[in-house]
């Protein structure tokens, strides 16, 4: 991405974002044509510069003057927390959120079992739906795959998120516990393990008590189903496990479908670890080289910006994030959001936002976010308590 296409393509969408032109433009601009002139010229060379500014690394972030207006499709419920009614931006909308809830097996160990929330389309409306252990939801917001309670399961389901049935179970020999569609919504990823991957254990809290948290066990995970999601047929490819990988290992496609990847241990956060369509591990893509498997948003949906992880915060409550050349690694610039967890469009994205200060306990809102502002527009209500199993919900996030 060099700096004769950003300065192109910046123009090109100054241009088509612009209002339609009021009746007598046209007499209008041929009155004063030769007056503004020069100052046209003007704008066009500090437009050029201003995308020079973020080609070579300036933070793009104004002085809060200027308001982020709730624009392409915005679905905002700022006072719901947890939702009930649709939340969307642009191209993405949250499809479903889930709860969790630990179930003890002994005194210090237990199972995690998500509670999940489903998005109606017919009403707008988020639909409880105790039956699934996982869901993900396919482009397009009309189908999701499903795996029963308890994990892992022998069968995956299609359900039809207009109707609430399962129109189609894919049998499979290796037992599921995790599913994540292609970019483009044609395939089926499916990970496979030998035991229950949500194993938890007893951690220390914060106030030197104990809670329920992931528990650091032995990774039982023994490979994936690549599936064709029409016709539910594919291949079950097995990989070895090592001591780098976690209890819960899930695999993720590559933005192009063409090799997977998995969060590893290592020695920093947000590691991972890409495999082929054989299961052999190889180097990350190029585009994806530089992303974090802790951040959601990963790739821009043009493919040229990746959003990284959290960058700075500042008190009271107010955080930025990297958003980065995903070929070279190098920072373009930082945007608002402590968190990021997707693209709504090219340069909006939903983000976690805290609402407390530094010294207190972390509560956040999603919000929407814009590369070039210092603006937040409130998604949705506070998180009452981020860390507290029954009152925490977390998004799933799908393109529309």
């Amino acid at each position: 991405m060099n700096v004769e296409e950003l300065v192109r393509d910046s123009l090109r969408e100054q241009a088509t974002e612009q209002p339609p032109a009021a009746p007598g433009f046209a007499d209008r601009v041929l009155a004063v044509r030769r007056r503004r002139h020069v100052r046209r010229l003007a704008s066009v060379a500090a437009a050029t510069a201003a995308v020079v500014a973020i080609a070579v690394g300036v933070p793009l972030l104004d002085s809060g003057k200027s308001d982020v207006r709730p624009s392409g499709g915005v679905e905002q419920h700022s006072d719901q927390s947890p939702p009930r009614q649709e939340i969307a931006v642009g191209q993405t909308a949250l499809a479903a959120y889930y709860t969790w809830r630990t179930v003890p097996q002994t005194r210090d160990r237990g199972i995690g079992v998500r509670t999940y929330w489903l998005l109606d389309p017919s009403t707008g409306r988020y639909v409880k739906d105790s039956r699934w252990a996982y869901v993900a939801v396919a482009p397009g917001l009309r189908t999701a795959a499903v795996l029963e309670q308890t994990l892992p399961v022998r069968r995956i389901g299609l359900l039809d998120l207009a109707t609430g049935e399962v129109e189609r179970w894919i049998p499979v020999e290796h037992r599921v516990g995790a599913l994540d569609f292609s970019y483009d919504g044609t395939r089926l990823l499916a990970t496979t393990y030998d035991a229950n991957p949500d194993v938890r254990g007893k951690v220390e809290n914060a106030k030197g008590g104990q809670d329920w948290g992931p528990a650091f066990a032995q990774s039982s995970r023994t490979g994936f189903y690549d599936l064709d999601v029409d016709s539910g047929e594919g291949a079950w490819t097995g990989v070895a496990s090592d001591r780098n990988d976690l209890a819960r290992g899930d695999f993720c496609y590559s933005r192009t479908g063409d090799q997977v990847y998995a969060r590893v241990i290592g020695e920093r956060d947000g590691m991972q670890q890409f495999y082929d369509l054989d299961g052999g591990k190889i180097a990350a893509p190029a585009d994806e080289k530089y992303l974090r498997a802790d951040v959601g948003a990963r790739l821009s949906p043009n493919g040229r910006l990746a959003a990284l992880g959290l960058a700075k915060e500042v008190a009271p409550g107010k955080s930025y994030s990297s958003i980065r050349d995903p070929r070279t690694g190098k920072e373009i610039t930082k945007v608002r959001g402590g968190d990021l967890l997707a693209w709504a469009d090219d340069r909006r994205l939903i983000a976690w936002e805290r609402v407390t200060g530094l010294d207190e306990p972390y509560r956040a809102r999603l919000v929407l976010v814009t590369i070039g502002s210092d603006r937040i527009v409130p998604l949705s209500g506070v998180q009452k308590k981020m860390y507290d199993e029954l009152k925490a919900w977390q998004p799933v996030f799908a393109r529309r």
